[in-house]
């Protein structure tokens, strides 16, 4: 199975080039890996012989849920080292100057010799590795260099290879891992079922992420001219799908009424593309001023990394990605007891559940169901208050799964 798992990450290398021939994403992730092993050599060098932890994220959603662990790990050992690795490149163009990261660099696709380099190079005292990235042969490598390892707010599903019946290697793989510090309940009971009792049940990182976010978040002073007295609907990391729930609400063009709409692509076509969509003036982020400010109706946010702390303007958020692949990150804006609204995919969300039960989300699955929902919602204040307060509630009974972490993994990082 070894072998077999070592010719499928040939066959997806293989896949990626190919595809890098006429997709920038694919091109991007070749291209950044050109070179790495001098590349990683240097950065490493530059560390002094310091001890240095190793912290691995998927992408940028997985660096999110990282974030709080760096940054208290470095409160409690000021002189360790962190080198930051992503398997995306679109993780990896956002926080590549990630300020509290001594290095960030691509992972290097999961070969034998890869990993022997890397853990050669690199030196590691400890590694964490956020959510769900399973890399077998670095995990071997890792026990090899008796490197301690942490899954940190991990989460197990059914489907996933490790349960099936044809699984057995791959169960056999989670033994190099040393802790696993589990999102919730139906995670914990899934890995112990395979035998393993090195689990603990923290929760999610992301509260804590979200909720420094809030406490830190800036002022914009154009877009609170903006919003006046209005009350703020937000579409927040939407696509086509999900606009299509606010467009009609948005044509209707209530003057008590604004929206700031902010897409998961910000790319200059679709820009345009959501601009025609709607079928009146609107203003792009980038160009707002003191006189369209006041006059605009509908604001697009046509750049990226704002969009967390934009939500402190919105009465009303539409989370996108739930009509399609997943739904994107409804903490940034619940934390603001901001109630949220999403397409019907979120199966794989325990947050977006637990909301629901709460009363604090709610799951559209046409367009007219959002505008009943919301305009009840600014016709009822404390129905709307209700939602609000739900919302509050849900971060604050979910904070504090960063300190659980650290503290559990303090012995392995002494």
């Amino acid at each position: 199975m070894h072998s077999l798992y070592n010719f499928s990450l040939r066959l997806y290398y293989l896949a990626v080039w190919i595809a890098s021939g006429f997709s920038q994403k694919a091109k991007s992730w070749i291209d950044g890996r050109k070179g790495w092993k001098e590349d990683l050599a240097e950065k490493v060098k530059g560390f002094g012989g310091a001890q240095v932890v190793w912290f691995h994220c998927a992408s940028l959603g997985e660096f999110e849920q990282g974030r709080p662990l760096i940054e208290e790990l470095l409160e409690r050992y000021p002189s360790y080292k962190i080198i930051v690795s992503f398997f995306s490149p679109s993780g990896y163009a956002i926080r590549r100057n990630y300020k509290h990261a001594d290095a960030v660099v691509y992972l290097p696709l999961d070969t034998p010799s890869n990993a022997k380099f890397w853990l050669d190079t690199v030196k590691p005292k400890a590694a964490f590795f956020i959510k769900y990235e399973y890399w077998f042969n670095y995990l071997i490598e890792l026990r090899e260099h008796k490197v301690p390892v942490v899954f940190a707010s991990a989460v197990f599903r059914q489907e996933q290879l490790f349960f099936q019946w044809y699984g057995s290697w791959f169960r056999s793989q989670l033994e190099n891992i040393n802790w696993f510090f589990v999102q919730d309940e139906a995670s914990g009971k899934l890995i112990v079922s395979l035998g393993f009792e090195n689990v603990t049940i923290t929760g999610d990182t992301r509260f804590d992420r979200v909720s420094e976010t809030a406490k830190n978040a800036g002022e914009f002073p154009l877009v609170k001219k903006f919003c006046g007295n209005a009350n703020i609907i937000m579409g927040g990391s939407t696509w086509p799908g999900d606009e299509a729930m606010l467009i009609p609400l948005i044509r209707a063009g209530s003057p008590k009424i604004k929206f700031i709409l902010a897409t998961h692509d910000v790319s200059p076509s679709r820009i345009h593309s959501l601009e025609h969509s709607l079928q009146m003036p609107s203003v792009r982020y980038s160009v707002l001023n003191e006189e369209n400010a006041v006059s605009a109706g509908v604001l697009i946010i046509d750049t990226i990394g704002v969009l967390s702390q934009l939500y402190q303007y919105a009465h009303l958020a539409f989370i996108g990605g739930a009509f399609g692949s997943g739904l994107h990150n409804i903490l940034e804006a619940v934390v603001f007891g901001v109630p949220v609204f999403f397409g019907p995919r979120h199966s794989r969300f325990w947050e977006a559940d637990a909301l629901v039960k709460k009363g604090g989300a709610f799951e559209i699955r046409k367009a007219g169901e959002f505008a009943l929902i919301a305009l009840a919602l600014f016709s009822d204040l404390e129905k709307y208050k209700k939602a609000a307060d739900a919302c509050l509630d849900f971060i604050g009974e979910n904070r504090g799964a960063t300190y659980l972490i650290i503290d559990g993994a303090d012995d392995l990082l002494r």
